[in-house]
């Protein structure tokens, strides 16, 4: 008859043999999988046009990637453009390869879009792995000089106030969102661009009045030559070239409500440039593309190119966003309702 020290035994044995079992198993999977890109091609998908500030940073990345992912394998970027990159974000589920070959950029803004309108939306953000994000964001609505706007109150005073946007669901039409419903700004939102390239050239043919982008796609030139006035801010960090009276919309708020909903719309900030990949993607190939992704972001070549394209790099790890979404996801319902009534 075994005592209960035989049994405890037995049992620690068996614990270890399976543990054995599992590694050995994970790590055959891993090696397998290390050769999986030789030959390969790995596409990223922008859910932008060319020339903005997306697909700048997707192509500065696809230049460093390959060379940090086992294998070597070629790197290329497509532009998907549709409904703020919602197009871009369901083709991974609709027909792309689910291997780890394909990934997706896309605008967090759908994030806040998913949670006000989940049955229209039918994505849900925390249902893909995620590899990686190359910016925590920092958005910015702002005027362009030549209208005479120069702050806030300008802002507000005026009749009415052109900014545009591509479509619901990205940022910028959230931040338009929140200025008009939180705050009764006299904003008017021309949808329709492409991506934020398009949304510039109308603003220098005066076509638009303003906009609301992110501050590190900015033109350098306009911040130089001051083209442009920024009124307000969507993140508590201001960066070191913004002027220190541009206020915090936080801070604008009046009411504990208010500050509370413009907190959980402003979270998909911590997200500003991310990258996906389908639910089906095994795991130890995710696990592969976010080593890959956080190799290429410290590589010295890579900053080099950053800091020649006054590309800002602040970087937030697969497993870092994935917490972050959780967050995002688990706001309480009657505070999700309110999201929802800013946003339509």
């Amino acid at each position: 008859m075994r005592t209960k020290s035989d049994r405890m035994r037995r049992a620690v044995i068996l614990s270890t043999i399976s543990a054995a079992l599992a590694a050995t198993v994970m790590a055959a999977a891993f090696a397998q999988s290390r050769s999986f890109y030789d030959g390969k091609t790995i596409t990223i998908v922008v859910g932008y046009s060319p020339a903005g500030g997306y697909d700048n940073y997707a192509r500065m990345l696809a230049r460093h990637f390959g060379r940090h992912v086992p294998g070597s394998p070629n790197v290329i970027v497509q532009n998907m453009p549709g409904a703020a990159t919602l197009t871009a974000v369901r083709y991974l589920d609709a027909s792309a390869p689910q291997d780890g070959t394909v990934i997706t950029m896309f605008d967090p803004g759908l994030i806040s879009e998913s949670i006000a309108v989940p049955d229209t939306i039918k994505v849900k953000f925390s249902d893909y792995r995620w590899i990686g994000n190359m910016l925590r964001d920092i958005r910015v609505c702002y005027a362009w000089a030549a209208t005479g706007i120069k702050n806030w109150q300008d802002m507000m005073a005026r009749r009415q106030f052109l900014i545009g946007t591509t479509a619901k669901g990205s940022q910028a039409y959230v931040n338009g969102a929140i200025l008009r419903k939180i705050f009764n700004a006299p904003v008017r939102q021309i949808a329709g661009y492409p991506g934020s390239a398009e949304q510039r050239l109308a603003l220098e043919r005066g076509e638009l009045e303003g906009n609301c982008a992110s501050w590190s796609s900015i033109p350098p030139d306009w911040l130089a030559e001051r083209k442009i006035n920024p009124l307000v801010r969507f993140s508590p960090k201001r960066p070191a070239d913004m002027p220190q009276g541009v206020p915090y919309v936080v801070d604008l708020a009046a009411t504990k409500e208010d500050k509370d909903v413009l907190t959980i719309l402003a979270a998909p900030g911590e997200l500003g440039r991310p990258f996906i990949v389908a639910k089906a993607v095994p795991p130890e190939r995710v696990r592969m593309l976010r080593d890959a992704f956080a190799a290429t972001l410290r590589d010295e070549a890579f900053l080099a190119d950053a800091q020649k394209q006054s590309l800002p790099v602040d970087a937030v790890t697969g497993e870092e966003a994935e917490n972050v979404i959780a967050r995002i996801y688990a706001a309480p319902h009657d505070l999700a309702k309110k999201v929802k009534d800013v946003l339509e």
